[in-house]
């Protein structure tokens, strides 16, 4: 008899990292694969869905203007129930540290459902920062049954929390995804070309991701100030920016990032990011995924975070914690626009995150277990 498996994700993140994951399982007779989105997120899930051909069994369509986090995570437990009813699963797959995250592990610890959390064990050791993703993955942690830790310090953060059975390192299924979004948009690059025909790629390309609440106020102002001495001092560097929509980032952006060589363009779909990421020399980013894929590609990554929760690629060296501070942001990117040295070091410095092959690992783990 075929062993159910709910897979269930709201934003476009943990679409990506499940993407692969639900397209391994779907390979093996032994699993019958049902999807359920809570389109905490809709727009940006949608696109994702769209590239990997996901169509889900179930859409809660839970996004909202302005929702409070008690609101969405009280509609996502309660309208997950009459799905975990219906389906019945042997395993709830879970990935990551969003508010459905939080609600799935309860809706499946209240069905009496097994749960796979991917991605188990990050800890910025501050409850408050990342919020409230901290404490989401905290409390997951306390209902899951089967943990896939992505690297060995992630097992170890679990294992000092008490957790003594069932961890798994298996690397990050990001970088499966990734795999998989090159060989697709390789195929299409004259499209991708020509839809950035206003960046100069003879330059070197700085790619810069910024949109978490933390940053909003002050520290996105001095971000903003370091982009534009960047940009005033480098003539044979493009800054390329795909802002937010959040008015916290975009009103001060607009206002602020004004110079020839700073290219503010509208969010990307997650095939369009790839391909941006792949042609540019340096990421500056405060995104949790792009610091485990822009390494895969050989991109040093300046992390804009006072903490991250992704450790391992500071300590292996492809990522660098720069802060919101204007001078150390500069600094940085400086030391790696003017010493080839420095930047051939973190290029070539090997991913923590994995090759690649996560997915398969996941399979062959649960094939034993249930």
């Amino acid at each position: 008899m075929k062993k159910k498996l709910l897979f269930i994700f709201g934003t476009r993140p943990e679409a990506i990292k499940m993407a692969p994951l639900i397209k391994a399982f779907e390979k093996h007779d032994a699993f019958d694969v049902v999807v359920c989105v809570t389109a905490q997120h809709r727009q940006m899930l949608d696109q994702v869905l769209s590239f990997f051909s996901i169509t889900p069994h179930y859409d809660l369509n839970l996004m909202r203007p302005n929702q409070s986090l008690s609101t969405l995570t009280a509609n996502a437990v309660t309208e997950l129930e009459p799905v975990m009813k219906a389906v019945q699963p042997d395993v709830v797959f879970l990935q990551g540290d969003t508010t459905t995250v939080l609600a799935g592990a309860l809706a499946a610890f209240y069905a009496k459902a097994k749960i796979a959390h991917i991605e188990a064990g990050l800890r910025s050791g501050d409850k408050h920062s990342p919020f409230p993703e901290e404490m989401n993955r905290v409390i997951t942690t306390r209902m899951t049954d089967f943990h896939f830790a992505p690297t060995p310090l992630a097992a170890k953060n679990l294992q000092e929390e008490g957790i003594k059975d069932h961890i798994y390192m298996v690397g990050n299924t990001v970088i499966d995804a990734l795999k998989l979004a090159l060989t697709i948009v390789e195929k299409d690059n004259d499209i991708y070309l020509k839809y950035f025909d206003k960046i100069d790629f003879t330059k070197r390309v700085i790619l810069v991701t910024c949109h978490r609440r933390e940053s909003f106020g002050e520290p996105f102002k001095q971000i903003c100030e370091a982009i534009l001495h960047i940009a005033k001092t480098y003539h044979d560097v493009e800054l390329v920016y795909p802002v937010h929509l959040n008015p916290n980032i975009k009103e001060v952006a607009d206002r602020t990032l004004i110079a020839p060589n700073i290219k503010l363009i509208d969010p990307l779909d997650y095939p369009y990011l790839v391909w941006l990421m792949n042609k540019s020399y340096i990421v500056l980013t405060d995104s949790g995924g792009i610091q485990e894929e822009a390494p895969s590609l050989g991109k040093p990554v300046l992390v804009m975070r006072e903490v991250t929760e992704r450790t391992e690629g500071v300590d292996a060296g492809t990522a660098k914690l720069v802060g919101t501070n204007k001078e150390v942001i500069i600094d940085a990117i400086k030391n790696l626009l003017d010493k080839p040295e420095a930047y051939l070091q973190m290029s070539k410095a090997v991913n923590p995150y994995g090759q690649g092959d996560t997915s398969e690992q996941v399979v062959e783990v649960l094939s034993r277990l249930v």
